[in-house]
């Protein structure tokens, strides 16, 4: 086809628009992490809250890992297991990054990493995730609630470590962690309502201790107020050899359209030497890409 002249392709543009030219649309990209430290803690070996078979971090190992999280690199990145916001900080240094941290009182909390010139507003945390009774021994981890935005468009991040030992459970799963693991879904999915209802994108970043494969019993529960795109469904992780995902990032609202195109990564550790799992992670960092409007 031969090119129209510039005047002519103006008048047409103006034809087809009534009058008015488009407006260009620009989108932001951002890239979202999930990242299971595995007890991120200087504690003293010994201390009462934590288990006997926990070998707190030396500095070595956060040298370690904060090259892997330059190497990393996001925008955005939920934190798992990690205890306390200065050590999160190694990591995801200022004034690159802000941290935000829940407010449990465990070793385990859950956290963000923001890249610098992000707007963030913080909601209360999400404590009906911990569906423990007040005065049980120990409680479960609450939902880190935050919205980040650039001033023009905005994503409102969920960030959840739910109960382990139930991956592959039911419902009516009737091994004490599934039934944990269910109650919390159920609250899980009363956030998802509210921000559908709001018509708010959305993202639940981090550990569900739980493989999502197609028509998971877990996948319908938290979808069944709206459509929901998770890209780690029924696929398999490279991480230390191979396994299902059970860290996800979900998106749902207009997030569900940000999703860029194979854009699912999983950094890898270059160690391979099994007994550098515990002084790294037994998880590795899970990263997609939004082109946020």
């Amino acid at each position: 086809m031969s090119r129209l002249p510039r005047p002519f392709v103006f008048l047409l543009m103006v034809l087809i628009t009534g009058g008015h030219m488009p407006m260009m649309a620009h989108a932001m990209p951002l890239r979202l992490s999930t990242w299971n430290l595995d007890w991120l803690t200087t504690r003293p070996a010994g201390d009462r809250a934590l288990p006997d078979d926990v070998r707190p971090r030396d500095m070595a190992d956060i040298v370690r890992l904060a090259r892997y999280a330059a190497r990393l690199h996001p925008d955005i990145a939920a934190l798992e297991e990690v205890d306390t916001p200065e050590l999160a900080a190694r990591l995801f240094p200022a004034p690159d990054y802000r941290i935000i941290i829940s407010g449990d009182g465990v070793v385990q909390k859950t956290a963000l990493a923001v890249r610098d010139g992000l707007i963030v507003t913080r909601h209360p945390d999400v404590r009906a995730i911990d569906v423990y009774p007040p005065d049980a021994p120990r409680h479960l981890r609450s939902g880190l609630d935050v919205t980040v935005g650039d001033g023009r468009a905005s994503l409102r991040v969920l960030v959840i470590h739910l109960k382990a030992g139930c991956r592959d459970g039911a419902p009516d799963d009737r091994r004490p962690a599934c039934r944990t693991l269910y109650r919390q879904v159920a609250a899980l999915t009363d956030w998802i309502m509210e921000r559908q209802d709001e018509g708010e994108p959305f993202a639940i970043m981090g550990d569900f201790n739980h493989m999502l494969g197609p028509g998971d019993a877990m996948l319908a529960m938290l979808g069944e107020n709206g459509p929901l795109v998770a890209p780690t469904v029924g696929l398999a992780s490279p991480c230390w050899g191979g396994n299902y995902f059970i860290d996800h990032i979900m998106l749902g609202d207009q997030a569900r359209q940000w999703l860029h195109p194979d854009s699912l990564r999983v950094m890898t550790y270059r160690e391979h030497d099994p007994t550098l799992q515990s002084r790294l992670s037994d998880h590795c960092p899970v990263s997609i890409g939004l082109d946020m409007p």
